[in-house]
């Protein structure tokens, strides 16, 4: 997330943004799809920011330092545990797929999850559940079997709101 915060300040800036774009709201915001996350900042404060320029510009700022992205341990020593226990699991993200499979890979997880969702497969993003039910529905796994890992307030809704026990992930965490 850090490396993320710095692409999109970047991007915004680069774009012409003229609201601070805080770590609070950044987190605040955490999986939600970019293009959304500027509509609701345009909307917020009367601005104008190209909502695909800034996504399409963080993306290449952020696959330029995707290898600096590690791991969070403790999720991904349970994702390794469950992987090898035969358990179905699966990915549901707010970045575009080739950001998710890139960080997986450079942290040799991507062999762990048969699905990954990203927001381009469904209608609504997080904080709406659509992203989290597909998911389950791929994995053949029923909403109220699953568990999810978020870090951040709108996955938790968006878990809640499928049916689905949350685990929330802090930040903080590595």
């Amino acid at each position: 997330m850090p490396i993320h915060y710095v692409a999109w300040v970047e991007s915004l800036n680069h774009h012409g943004a003229p609201f601070d774009f805080t770590e609070e709201i950044f987190y605040s915001l955490a999986g939600v799809r970019e293009q959304d996350v500027v509509r609701m900042l345009n909307e917020q404060y009367g601005s104008a920011v190209d909502p695909d320029g800034v996504a399409e510009y963080k993306f290449e700022l952020f696959q330029k330092r995707m290898k600096e992205v590690g791991e969070i341990a403790p999720v991904a020593d349970l994702a390794r545990r469950a992987h090898l226990e035969g358990m179905p699991i699966a990915v549901a993200s707010g970045s575009e797929e080739e950001t998710v499979r890139g960080v997986l890979a450079a942290n040799d997880l991507e062999r762990l999850f048969e699905v990954i969702i990203t927001p381009k497969l469904v209608k609504r993003g997080k904080p709406a559940p659509d992203m989290f039910l597909l998911a389950a529905e791929r994995l053949g796994v029923a909403p109220e079997d699953c568990v999810v890992f978020e870090d951040g307030e709108s996955g938790m809704q968006a878990a809640r709101a499928a049916g689905m026990a949350a685990v929330f992930v802090p930040r903080t965490v590595r």
